[in-house]
């Protein structure tokens, strides 16, 4: 993936956005305390997003809950192209940065410059100063970079979307064409491949030429992409879209601009949204119903508290890793009460699941050199 960054980053000079109540760069008022004092700069969708941003926060009190001396602040920082230097900014004042979305790769060079801190980066791997990134095997000493199989969960969201579909036709909706978000959505259409192939299924994934997206090597790469993570407006446009096509099961992947999805569903009364990063449930409630089928699962929120717990302990170590269902780190929910899948499609997801697991099936992701149109499951 040489040069992927270099080509994001200068997109992401016409991404900028404007969201939340934070003013840009500035932190919320952090407690004091002897113990770690931790710093978390995010999107503008921010730590209270219920999804991506939200899970790595939660990480972070999960750590703070078991050592009441360690301290948060949390950066919302609204111009996505500023946010190496929003940390950079700050991070003089902190033992421990941590740095959600694939914008934060730039992170390297101040890592570099300030090695008694400790960098914990979610979703990319560390970049050089040209932007390119570097070696999976050459980790910087000081950052534990975390990337995720994200096309695992797309997969379970997929098989439970063609299963589940009442009209034959369902679909992804998406923020930005970062790799983890074409990893969701490659993952969902082969889950969609895999049982019409595998499970007797028949479902169509639909997709509006208009909002195809174009990944961080310039390709186009299809699916239902919003532009941002947080236009809700634009979101519901995209959701209101598909459902006119038909579509009654529709996977959001889109961070904030999901939400104007789950409106558009609600709105609709007659089909199902699956969440996404976290179990997305409560934001489902729509009066006495609920519109979320399932979430498609990534934890960050347990590692980023394992190497809290690492650097705590004196063994926080850098590294590279691509996290799958092995960890933990992927899946779907299927607890009693915080989903609405039949029996049928939970016996079949849980099947799929021990293979994904095993590795005997590796679902198509943006780079694995496998598209969802030549996956074939088995």
């Amino acid at each position: 993936m040489k040069k992927i960054i270099a080509l994001l980053l200068a997109a992401m000079l016409v991404l900028g956005a404007v969201a939340g109540c934070s003013t840009p760069g500035s932190p919320s008022e952090a407690a004091t305390g002897d113990g770690l004092k931790i710093v978390i700069v995010t999107s503008p969708s921010g730590v209270d997003d219920g999804s991506f941003n939200q899970d790595n926060f939660n990480g972070i009190q999960d750590f703070i809950a078991e050592n009441p001396g360690a301290t948060v602040t949390d950066i919302r920082e609204l111009d996505t192209a500023n946010s190496v230097q929003a940390a950079a900014d700050v991070l003089a004042e902190y033992d421990v940065i941590v740095t959600p979305g694939f914008q934060f790769a730039g992170i390297y060079q101040h890592a570099v410059e300030n090695p008694e801190k400790s960098f914990i980066l979610v979703d990319s791997f560390p970049a050089d100063a040209e932007g390119v990134e570097l070696p999976a095997d050459q980790p910087a000493d000081n950052i534990y970079a975390m990337m995720f199989a994200e096309e695992e969960s797309g997969f379970f969201a997929g098989i439970a979307a063609a299963m589940e579909t009442q009209t034959g036709k369902v679909a992804s909706v998406h923020g930005i064409a970062y790799p983890s978000n074409v990893n969701y959505q490659f993952g969902f259409e082969s889950g969609v491949n895999y049982a019409n192939t595998h499970l007797g299924t028949s479902a169509e994934v639909i997709a509006l030429p208009s909002y195809a997206g174009t990944d961080v090597t310039g390709a186009d790469v299809g699916g239902n992409y919003v532009g941002t993570f947080d236009d809700e407006a634009g979101g519901k446009v995209i959701g209101d879209a598909l459902l006119a096509e038909g579509c009654d099961i529709i996977f959001v992947a889109a961070g904030g601009s999901g939400n104007g999805v789950f409106t558009a569903v609600k709105e609709n009364g007659n089909a199902f949204v699956i969440g996404c990063d976290v179990d997305q449930y409560d934001d489902g409630a729509n009066g006495d119903a609920n519109i979320m089928l399932t979430s498609a699962l990534k934890n960050m929120r347990i590692n980023v508290k394992r190497q809290l717990d690492a650097v705590q302990a004196g063994t926080f170590k850098g590294a590279n890793v691509v996290l799958h269902a092995d960890t933990d780190s992927t899946g779907y929910v299927s607890a009693d009460g915080r989903q609405q899948l039949s029996a049928e499609t939970l016996t079949q997801l849980e099947e799929a699941y021990a293979k994904v697991k095993s590795g005997e099936i590796v679902p198509a992701s943006n780079f694995n050199g496998s598209t969802p149109d030549d996956f074939k499951g088995l």
